[in-house]
């Protein structure tokens, strides 16, 4: 087993204890906790990459001196997680993937992360991540 990393500074007791049970937690239930935490605080859990930029810019504009980014047309459809609903999922697969059959459907949900759709344009991309959202699917547009 890996070693523990040392501890920059002495914690409280009771945040030591906090730290202890966090330990013991699997990865889906850090996950979970995670999730439940950015919820409640409204807080995210991402790096603040975003925080560099100058506050007085206009969302979309590009900042001074520097060439203007074209918007992206095209996008890869990612099926991060089926969710609890796979057989609903699955349906939603073989709709936006019509040459699939339900056994490459089920594999391919199955194993997640996947890529349902390389280079889409925009509309389908955002057409295919609702339909698998409303069947219960988390998806990401890169």
């Amino acid at each position: 087993m890996a070693d523990k990393p040392k501890a920059v500074k002495k914690l409280a007791g009771s945040v030591q204890k906090i730290v202890e049970e966090i330990e013991k937690l699997t990865v889906v239930d850090l996950s979970d906790l995670v999730k439940v935490l950015e919820e409640k605080f409204g807080v995210s859990a991402q790096p603040m990459a975003m925080a560099q930029a100058p506050a007085a810019q206009a969302p979309g504009a590009p900042a001074a001196g520097q060439p203007a980014v074209p918007e992206q047309s095209e996008f890869d459809v990612i099926l991060a997680s089926s969710g609890a609903n796979k057989i609903g999922v699955i349906k939603a697969v073989r709709e936006i993937r019509q040459d699939l059959g339900l056994k490459e459907a089920k594999e391919l949900v199955e194993k997640t992360p996947q890529k349902l759709l390389e280079r889409a344009k925009k509309e389908e991309a955002q057409e295919a991540k609702k339909k698998l959202e409303e069947a219960g699917a988390q998806v990401e547009l890169k």
